[in-house]
């Protein structure tokens, strides 16, 4: 890796030398420091390329630390490692600068692995054990000259966000990286490079929500946060996350504001979207049960019809996702709901722990008792809202034609499963 300069900071003599032997031998030129005050005078001296510094430092501590670093020396990438850290404080981290956050213990090759994708500055190391399935995710309804592609993007810079679980009702975030060519939407924790890919083989759960799980690492509510990514068609990026996804205010506005903030860009390689050539249908549509229907088009066209008794009654969406724009405007604001009657229910299945009253709209039997609407038809909003994101687990964009009656995340995830069914079946003639 040539002689690139690391600076290893933190008080146990340990630890250093261990770090400066294993970085030694991967050829980087490295230096150690044990107190805040010689750390700052080491890279005045010697403008380290990275510094890897411990959260729980004397006289200073290392979020602080930090902050000195990056006001003396802000092209100086500082990795923040922690024994007895979570979330928040990795959050605070990378508001604060850090380019990236671990915890102890770790392996030497998670260690390399992030250091390795913080100097690249594109996170290009690899993802992990966790490998996709190249056949059909590489293949999927892809003749060459027959169907169009779409540019490959990700994100300008690092985005963080905080909040709270919906459901866990534990404080939580997300840190978001930009993702290689060709990577995918990846999940992963803080403490370990294992990855799971954001694709419909790793959703272990639909119950009031999606969940990804892959040895032994589970992720709850990733369905707004996926879909403001298809709304902006970004098809690579590394969300560092513990647990659950951070609700926010119930929407996916958030999400897209942080995106829109740290911008969006291109990528050297194409993908193809994925398209239908014949109707698929998920459930009855005779005999007027919940139920999807696909068809051909050539972008995602979305029709979806909700009923609940008053005081919801009967709703409807028409939307076309046209731009990231349009998707901000007409989508995104919609904000999850919840009826007052399946609170003991949903507590009972230790969900909704983290619901408030300004991130969900709460409904009676008579009325809306928590907040003023966005939109006269929110609530069926929020199921397109929903559905985009779901639809993002398989990997790419959609083009189709959806129409969609009384569905939720089951439905959405059984057409997922059947779309890429009939791509397997295409694959192998």
């Amino acid at each position: 890796m040539g002689e690139t300069t690391i600076l290893v900071v933190d008080d146990e003599d340990g630890i250093r030398s261990s770090l400066k032997g294993i970085l030694s031998d991967e050829g980087f030129a490295v230096f150690d420091s044990g107190d805040s005050s010689s750390a700052l005078t080491l890279i005045d001296q010697l403008r380290p390329r990275l510094v890897l510094l411990d959260v729980w430092m004397p006289e200073v501590d290392g979020i602080e630390l930090l902050r000195k670093i990056k006001q003396s020396s802000p092209q100086t990438d500082v990795i923040m490692i922690s024994g007895h850290g979570n979330i928040q404080s990795a959050v605070t981290a990378i508001k604060l600068g850090a380019a990236d956050f671990i915890e102890k213990p770790f392996s030497v090759e998670h260690l390399l692995n992030t250091i390795a994708r913080v100097l690249a500055d594109s996170y290009d190391a690899d993802w992990g054990a966790q490998k996709p399935k190249a056949a059909i995710s590489e293949g999927i309804l892809i003749q060459p000259g027959s169907f169009p592609t779409l540019r490959q993007k990700t994100i300008n810079r690092s985005a963080v966000l905080a909040g709270q679980g919906l459901h866990s009702g534990l404080k939580t975030g997300v840190i978001l990286y930009p993702g290689p060519l060709n990577s995918g939407i990846v999940f992963m924790p803080l403490s370990s490079d294992v990855t799971i890919f954001a694709k419909a083989e790793n959703v272990s759960d639909t119950g009031y929500n999606t969940t990804l799980s892959y040895d032994g690492y589970s992720v709850r509510t990733i369905e707004h946060l996926m879909s403001a990514l298809h709304g902006f068609g970004i098809t690579n990026l590394l969300i560092k996350t513990e647990g659950e996804v951070p609700a926010l205010d119930g929407s996916a506005v958030e999400f897209c504001k942080a995106i829109a903030e740290v911008g969006v860009r291109e990528q050297d390689g194409f993908i193809a979207p994925v398209q239908v050539k014949e109707p698929i249908l998920i459930g009855d549509s005779a005999r007027r049960g919940k139920y999807i229907l696909v068809e051909p088009a050539d972008r995602l066209i979305i029709d979806y019809t909700l009923e609940y008794p008053p005081p919801i009654g009967t709703q409807r969406v028409h939307f076309e996702l046209t731009s990231p724009e349009d998707y901000m405007r007409e989508i995104a604001p919609a904000r999850t709901f919840g009826f007052v009657t399946e609170m003991s229910k949903l507590s009972a299945m230790g969900l909704a722990r983290g619901g408030r009253l300004d991130n969900c709209i709460l409904v009676d039997n008579e009325k809306v008792i928590n907040t003023a609407l966005r939109y006269d038809n929110e609530f069926a909003r929020h199921k397109v809202l929903d559905l985009i994101g779901d639809l993002y687990l398989l990997g790419r964009p959609l083009w189709a034609h959806v129409t969609a009656y009384k569905t939720g995340h089951s439905d959405n995830l059984a057409l997922v499963r059947a779309l890429w069914q009939q791509a397997a079946r295409e694959y192998h003639q």
